[in-house]
């Protein structure tokens, strides 16, 4: 009997706990919409990265964080040729080179499946950019090895 109760308790945990990978626009927009607890991860090596207009190789860095927030916008509403949803955090962090910086992530993904990040580091009191990239990539779908991956869980925010 202890032993059908630990290997239920087992299999319980692997299907609940295991996260779904969204592989486009549609499905990450439906699990927004519907208040999934979705998390986005970017393998910026991957991504195509631009420094004052300038493509540079992109750093072996990865970034993750939960979407406590998004906003959607429809083709047309803000003059846009395509609809896309956005989303945005920001976090005090530590940083070797630039002393203790607002670590500000700005991520709009587009209904093509294209992303746009952009990543800075601002200066705590003055708000003064410190670091300025752009990075463009799609939406991981298990076969393209794009840079951006969003997951769905079932943990709760």
């Amino acid at each position: 009997m202890r032993r059908i109760f630990f290997i239920i308790l087992i299999i319980q945990t692997l299907l609940f706990a295991q996260e779904k990978q969204l592989k486009n626009f549609d499905e990450l927009f439906y699990a927004l919409k519907n208040g999934k607890h979705v998390k986005v991860v970017v393998e910026y090596e991957k991504a195509k990265l631009l420094v004052d207009g300038k493509e540079e190789k992109a750093p072996n860095a990865i970034g993750g964080f939960d979407l406590k927030s998004f906003e959607y916008f429809a083709k047309g509403v803000v003059r846009n040729e395509k609809s896309f949803i956005s989303i945005s955090e920001s976090v005090l962090i530590y940083h070797p080179r630039y002393n203790y910086v607002i670590n500000y992530v700005k991520i709009r993904i587009y209904d093509d499946n294209k992303v746009e990040i952009i990543a800075r580091y601002l200066d705590p009191k003055t708000y003064e950019i410190k670091m300025d990239e752009t990075f463009y990539a799609e939406i991981n779908n298990y076969e393209n090895n794009q840079a951006v991956y969003f997951y769905i869980s079932n943990e709760k925010n």
